[in-house]
């Protein structure tokens, strides 16, 4: 059974630990630490990453809060993409770019195998090349299970013909609903969706019924969009990241809010 398949649908996505542009380091270093320890204290068994956020600054964070890892934690980590010297974010997609990832995120993590490794596709070009460099590497041990990010339905396909697929990482949240096909497949195949920007990215949403149906429960807004997330599909996995123990704590806590079937159908509205 894949190791996705167990962990709790609430995880942790750590891009944001790094300084601001997901670039360089945090302002407040021991801050982060704080927060990645919170998390696996309050049982989060699921934490994505990957080496470009920083650069190498996420991965060696984690590794200095979190090692020995906990038996039970699922590092997923991403590959495909770097960073030059002033922070822009550039395809590395060459066979050699990716064995040379994986190694440095395992030297980073401070791991002998990695998890999960999702290939980062940067548009719509072929990937089978790139993959099934991954699935070598997972054939050599070094890595447990392969996910894709940032792909169409055509481009999974032809990953599934090279491997299997744990995973699909793409960006996908109450307004941005691209993707609703594709998670349809994804549940009816067994693989987990993982949207990224869950909350809207670096632009927020803003949505006055997120407001109204965030005031029925005593609840915020972010955390609606959330809970309507876990509420659209059960393969759906949140990784919402932030640097701040607090907000933590109050995206760990959407997992106990019912949505009814009319705060459903109000929230469903938002993208028409």
């Amino acid at each position: 059974m894949s190791a996705l398949r167990g962990v709790k649908r609430v995880g942790y996505g750590a891009m944001q630990l790094a300084g601001p542009g997901v670039f360089g380091p945090p302002a407040d270093p021991e801050g982060a630490v704080a927060v990645l320890r919170r998390a696996v204290e309050l049982g989060v068994d699921h934490i994505d990453t990957s080496d470009y956020y920083g650069p190498y600054v996420v991965n060696d964070l984690i590794a200095r809060a979190l090692r020995p890892y906990p038996a039970d934690l699922v590092i997923v980590t991403k590959i495909g993409a770097r960073r030059d010297d002033t922070g822009n974010w550039l395809p590395a997609l060459a066979p050699d770019e990716l064995r040379s990832a994986v190694h440095d995120n395992l030297t980073r993590l401070g791991v002998d195998r990695l998890d999960v490794v999702n290939l980062r596709v940067m548009d719509d070009s072929p990937l089978e090349e790139s993959f099934a460099v991954l699935a070598a590497l997972r054939e050599q041990g070094l890595v447990g299970e392969l996910g894709v990010s940032n792909v169409t339905a055509a481009q999974l396909a032809k990953a599934r013909e090279i491997a299997p697929v744990a995973c699909v990482q793409n960006h996908y949240n109450i307004t941005e609903r691209g993707d609703d096909s594709l998670i349809e497949e994804t549940d009816r195949l067994g693989i987990a969706y993982v949207p990224f920007f869950p909350l809207g990215g670096f632009q927020p949403i803003q949505a006055e019924v997120l407001h109204t149906v965030a005031a029925r429960h005593g609840a915020t807004d972010r955390q609606i969009a959330l809970a309507w997330l876990l509420a659209r599909s059960p393969n759906i996995l949140l990784i919402p990241g932030t640097k701040t123990v607090a907000h933590l704590e109050q995206n760990l806590a959407v997992g106990d809010i019912a949505l009814t079937p009319a705060d459903l159908a109000e929230l469903g509205a938002i993208a028409g």
